[in-house]
């Protein structure tokens, strides 16, 4: 109980540094005018520097909330869609494991806002290319999967990327997973172990 709340804690100043330096971005842009972000800092070198500073404070904060537990993440069943094969996930300010047993996968869809979200491909059966739509919003995805298919990562981040540590060298006629990555402050890793 004690860690969850410190892990809501720290996921709170995480955000709260990252809404501060957007806030001064946002003034030093010029998209808004209060006055108190310009009385904070009038030297030159601080100007950037310190909400860069900021953000990388509030990320390292919200994903630390995330690694003290291991026994965090909690373990849900496998959210078939509406179409019975693909499957939709989303996490808000927490953390999701789901693992597949011998199950076929169809693609996903994956939002992680404020959390994680972990996805077990390893056991998967999967016999033909497939999609999985990624969106992170201060917030991380961790794809492990098998290393009989070929990965093709596809992203656009901003304040974030995609980690791809899978081997390169699978053989051409093997099955694809596409994967397509939205990050904004977050990230997505695809791991085989």
């Amino acid at each position: 109980m004690i860690r969850q709340e410190i892990m809501k804690l720290r996921t709170l100043i995480g955000i709260i540094f990252i809404a501060a330096s957007l806030v001064k971005l946002a003034s030093i842009w010029g998209l808004i005018q209060p006055d108190w972000v310009e009385s904070v800092s009038q030297q030159s070198w601080t100007v950037y520097f310190a909400p860069l500073l900021l953000i990388y404070i509030g990320v390292v904060q919200i994903i630390e909330s995330f690694k003290e537990d291991r026994d965090q993440w909690l373990r849900r069943p496998l959210p078939i869609g509406e179409d019975g094969k693909r499957i939709y996930c989303a996490v808000s300010y927490g953390a999701d494991e789901y693992i597949f047993r011998g199950e076929p996968f169809h693609g996903a869809h994956l939002r992680a806002f404020c959390g994680g979200l972990r996805m077990d491909l390893r056991n998967a059966v999967i016999t033909e290319d497939e999609e999985i739509d990624i969106h992170t919003f201060l917030g991380g995805v961790v794809l492990y999967v098998p290393t009989s298919v070929n990965v093709v990562v596809r992203s656009r981040s901003f304040i974030g990327g995609v980690g791809n540590e899978t081997d390169r060298n699978v053989k051409p006629d093997a099955p694809c997973l596409h994967i397509v990555a939205r990050n904004l402050c977050g990230g997505v890793s695809v791991r085989v172990n």
